[in-house]
């Protein structure tokens, strides 16, 4: 069976939905999700989105923090695109009717993170990303030029690969037809046939044992570009949350806002020491690779599976009222804010790698596109600075949305694919077999490739990784389609492209820190920020 659009958009979070509403002007677009519409990392997203709105505020301060976040990793031109035109993207969302909050006086209340030098988080309580979310799929079900298919999960990338030519690494002239489709509820897998596809699955958060990713966060869209021999990047830079709720056996993690931390709570350990300015000077709101890493320290130190987030000498009702979420969820556990101490523990969180995009979000597979958090833009380096990741989501997707529709008119279908072929493959009756390897995967990527690292445990996870991934494939050649067995591919796929990436990176720098390559204090400050260039 095969189905034919102009744009297929591969998931439905803040970047796939920014893309489709402004490629639907252009041609047809078909958006494919695995779960529901809303079921999506951006959902989650509590803290906001960073842009520069006023005074004393300006782009070489934004440009400046997130260079140094990224550790001297990020691609400086991209850095200077994405700040410099997120100003106009936010009024874009504004229009669409994202209700960020404002202060009395009609000015927009903005935030203060981890590792901003100013107030620049717009935000909708500490609900930000689930604002935008219901906003965005407002319009997209609006939109008569946008047609929806949830419960259908994207398996493969259609390549010349399927035309029977041998495409390996690297191979010259690679380009996307679309991708075989699995409708879950109804058991088949169509080929959706398209001009121009987007990747937008979101994150890797279940390749690990503790997350603040949703059940869908599975690395589908890296694992798909992956075997289809594009190129993924810098998987070593795997983002840790500093503080999730400590709330044992619970998934995913419930993520305590960094805004938390910009209002005015403190870290602090088991003797009650506000113990990050022995870290650094910036203290609780230094960059999160420098507090998950304190925390980890922290409770080795003292044996304990948590530290403390203080804010109980802030105003209760500032509390309240600016953050909801994190007030009502911590009092139905049982925890006050405003009097307790709040419980909290580093989690996966973001994942700074992906799939190598140029300034326009296109892969180095022709015709294919990759937006948000699946892909790796140059813009967060070795370390994203907190709230980049919606604002890069939509300056990308604007950009990508222009770049393909224009070349729209010169692209065709490729009508030779062929339809999916189901010979030898019968139901897997032991799912035990899958579900025991999901969490085999887990243990090995959260024991070994976690937080901090060393040649000798990446050496250890791959030989077990090997073993899984020959299992696995194994298994997956004989057995009928089904979400579980393509999710387990996937988390395999993307748990080895970090552990190699990993192996790869002989130094400590942002995100990755190796015991075997202790971190090199910064002998020179970064380079000096010059007059933004748009047309890098």
């Amino acid at each position: 069976m095969k189905k034919r659009t102009d744009f297929l958009v591969i998931g439905s979070g803040i970047a796939g939905l920014t893309f489709a509403l402004k490629a639907s002007k252009f041609g047809k677009v078909t958006i494919v999700t695995k779960a529901c519409l809303d079921d999506t990392n951006t959902r989650y997203a509590q803290g906001g989105i960073a842009a520069v709105f006023r005074e004393p505020d300006n782009f070489e301060k934004h440009i400046k923090d997130t260079l140094i976040a990224g550790d001297g990793c990020c691609d400086e031109g991209v850095v200077r695109m994405v700040v410099s035109e997120a100003p106009e993207r936010i009024k874009d969302l504004i229009k669409l009717g994202v209700p960020f909050d404002k202060k009395e006086d009609g000015t927009y209340d903005l935030a203060k993170e981890g590792g901003h030098s100013e107030h620049r988080i717009l935000h909708h309580k500490d609900k930000t990303g689930e604002a935008i979310q219901k906003t965005l799929m407002l319009r997209v079900r609006k939109d008569p030029n946008i047609e929806i298919f949830e419960q259908h999960f994207a398996i493969e990338l259609l390549t010349q690969h399927h035309l029977g030519e041998v495409v390996k690494k690297n191979y010259p002239g690679i380009k996307c037809y679309g991708a075989y489709v699995a409708d879950l509820v109804n058991k088949k897998v169509i080929a959706f046939l398209s001009k121009v596809t987007i990747v937008a699955t979101g994150g890797i958060g279940n390749v690990y044992l503790t997350t603040t990713n949703p059940e869908i966060a599975t690395g589908d869209g890296i694992a798909m570009v992956y075997r289809a021999k594009g190129t993924v990047e810098n998987m070593e830079f795997v983002q840790f949350h500093p503080t999730s709720l400590y709330d044992p056996g619970t998934r995913p993690s419930f993520l305590i806002t960094e805004a938390l931390r910009g209002y005015g709570a403190v870290l602090k350990n088991m003797a009650g020491e506000d113990f990050m300015k022995r870290y650094d000077s910036r203290g609780s709101l230094a960059p999160r690779d420098i507090v998950t890493r304190a925390i980890d320290n922290e409770m080795k130190i003292w044996g304990d599976d948590h530290v403390w987030l203080d804010c109980t000498h802030l105003s209760p009702e500032g509390l309240k009222d600016h953050f909801p979420n994190v007030f009502e969820h911590c009092i139905a556990r049982g925890i006050d804010i405003t009097k307790d101490k709040i419980p909290v523990v580093p989690v996966q969180h973001y994942s700074c790698g992906g799939i190598k995009v140029d300034i326009n979000g296109q892969s180095s597979i022709d015709r294919l596109y990759a937006l948000g958090e699946v892909s790796s833009t140059g813009l967060h380096g070795a370390n994203r600075l907190a709230s980049n990741s919606l604002i890069e989501a939509v300056v990308f997707a604007h950009r990508a949305a222009l770049h393909s529709g224009n070349r729209l008119g010169d692209l065709t279908f490729e009508e030779e694919i062929p339809n999916w072929d189901y010979k030898g493959t019968t139901h897997l009756e032991e799912m035990v077999l899958i579900t025991q390897s999901i969490k085999e995967v887990q243990m090995i990527m959260s024991n070994y490739v976690g937080i901090v690292r060393s040649d000798l445990r990446l050496e250890r996870a791959m030989v077990r990784m090997e073993i899984l991934y020959q299992e696995t494939e194994s298994l997956y050649k004989r057995s009928l389609i089904s979400k579980k067995i393509c999710e387990l591919r996937n988390i395999i796929n993307v748990g080895y492209i970090i552990i190699k990436h990993a192996r790869n990176r002989k130094e400590s720098i942002g995100l990755h820190y190796s015991i075997d390559y202790p971190k090199k204090a910064r002998t020179e400050p970064l380079p000096p920020v010059s007059p933004v260039d748009l047309d890098h």
